[in-house]
């Protein structure tokens, strides 16, 4: 199974695929994590300066995750959407027409997407991401509204503790 998960900047959701990944109903599956840090090091602009080059690294790396069998990954293609649907350099024009082709290309590959809300949840300064809340915000209604207008094949949100999001997960995939 392809399970992504999407949400907004600091809502937990790569320690969310970590500890799915530490449970024994997941142990075949490769769990893809957080890359932020090493994509910037490699002077790719993130979060609200992003550009459409490194939008397309970034589309680059859900289509090689997509690729494997099993896997559990911390990003899927609605935050690349979202991102780029929010990002300040990059033109409208391409901005809709990215978004059609990861869309139309690579949505249905998931099997789950699991949308992790922000509810609740403070923003943590990790030196990497935005901080911002209207920026955090944002994402957040984008990303919503990609999930409204092009529905995953099975969507599951969760809220809350790590555990109760695990919960939630494992109730709604019958594991």
């Amino acid at each position: 199974m392809k399970i992504g998960l999407c949400g907004t900047v600091s809502v937990g959701k790569s320690s969310l695929v970590k500890a799915l990944g530490g449970l024994e109903q997941f142990k075949e599956y490769e769990i893809a994590t957080e890359r932020s840090k090493y994509l910037r090091d490699q002077g790719i602009k993130l979060n609200t300066d992003s550009t459409l080059k490194g939008q397309l690294i970034f589309a680059a790396e859900r289509s090689i995750e997509l690729i494997k069998e099993n896997i559990i990954t911390d990003r899927s293609v609605y935050d690349v959407c979202a991102f780029t649907l929010s990002a300040q350099s990059i033109l409208e024009w391409e901005q809709r027409t990215y978004v059609e082709l990861l869309m139309v290309g690579l949505r249905n590959e998931y099997d789950v997407i699991i949308y992790v809300d922000p509810e609740g949840v403070e923003i943590e300064d990790n030196g990497v991401r935005a901080t911002d809340p209207i920026y955090r915000d944002k994402i957040n209604t984008v990303i919503k509204m990609l999930l409204t207008e092009y529905p995953p094949n099975k969507l599951i949100t969760v809220k809350g503790t790590t555990e109760q999001r695990i919960e939630t997960i494992l109730s709604e995939l019958k594991l």
